[in-house]
């Protein structure tokens, strides 16, 4: 059967002051060219809703019951890891067949939906209390203490990008959730690079060839730190930021610190997260990455390209 054609809602209303007149629906009907059964459908819904607008419909009912979508709710809040292939399994085996798409539109009608995981440091307690001290220490800070710290750190770059990502199903503003993010620990091995910035712009930035030792460590400092104290005009009692990486905390790095006057920030364990140098590296890996680097020397050498690219206002801003 062909489908009817809609009333226009000037007609609609007509059917309506006609219907107010005292006019009865049949005559109504042959005046306006209408079915009569139509004028008394649209009458009776007047009468009802006070409207003769077409109502909200129902559309087909959900696949996914209220007890499974409490299932996949206790499922995903207990592992925000879960894959949508895990939840369609588990509804599959309590006798509903649903697809991927299902269980993810069931997800957003939640307020949930599949993210990137953030990557955090893997946290003690210990670490907590030492964190929680060097913000209570340096909560008045002004921002002119901040521009005057040297920040410093290692880091790797992948030859073939930025590392993959773990998603997780979260609800919005829960990304710091232990629940929803990766425990991560510091580096080990592979090509290293380090580098230094302050507000005033990119330090050096060098390729760590073999493994680093404190003697090394020590050599990259003061053939590299210094030089760029110097080049970015630091101004006098300027402070140096390392983290407490055993090369860095070694009684004879510390003793070389001290014979340079060297004021050194105090640093919490396991905190690169507060250090904004983290987020220059991802500057840095994003620009390596656009640019595609197909072997260990082209990495290299673009790494040095924008590292020195990276403009002043870009690390001004990572401190404010």
């Amino acid at each position: 059967m062909a489908k009817t054609k809609e009333l226009s809602k000037d007609t609609r209303k007509s059917i309506v002051d006609l219907h107010q007149t005292g006019k009865s629906e049949s005559t109504i009907g042959k005046q306006l060219g209408v079915k009569k059964s139509t004028v008394g459908a649209i009458i009776r819904k007047w009468k009802t809703y006070k409207t003769t607008d077409n109502l909200p419909r129902s559309g087909a009912p959900r696949k996914i019951s209220s007890r499974g979508v409490k299932m996949i709710m206790r499922t995903v809040s207990k592992d925000p890891r879960t894959t949508r292939g895990d939840l369609v399994n588990d509804l599959q085996r309590a006798g509903t067949k649903v697809t991927k798409v299902t269980i993810s539109n069931t997800l957003q009608r939640q307020g949930i939906k599949s993210r990137s995981a953030r990557r955090v440091p893997l946290l003690k307690p210990v670490h907590v209390q030492a964190r929680l001290k060097f913000a209570r220490e340096h909560m008045d800070d002004t921002a002119e203490d901040w521009e005057n710290v040297m920040w410093s750190d290692e880091t790797k770059v992948e030859l073939f990008g930025i590392n993959s990502t773990r998603r997780v199903w979260r609800k919005k503003n829960t990304e710091l959730h232990p629940k929803n993010t990766i425990p991560t620990v510091k580096h080990g091995g592979g090509n290293i690079l380090w580098g230094c910035f302050s507000a005033k712009g990119t330090g050096r930035l060098i390729h760590v060839k073999d493994r680093m030792n404190g003697a090394m460590y020590r050599e990259i400092l003061s053939q590299n730190l210094l030089p760029s104290v110097r080049t970015l005009k630091m101004k006098r009692g300027w402070v140096f930021q390392h983290d407490n990486d055993p090369k860095h905390t070694a009684r004879a790095t510390k003793e070389w610190l001290r014979k340079k006057h060297l004021k050194v920030l105090e640093w919490p364990s396991q905190s690169p997260d507060l250090n904004p140098i983290e987020n220059l590296w991802r500057e840095l890996k994003v620009r390596v990455a656009r640019r595609q680097p197909q072997n260990i020397t082209a990495l290299e050498k673009i790494c040095m390209e924008e590292w020195a690219k990276i403009p002043v206002t870009v690390c001004a801003n990572l401190l404010l």
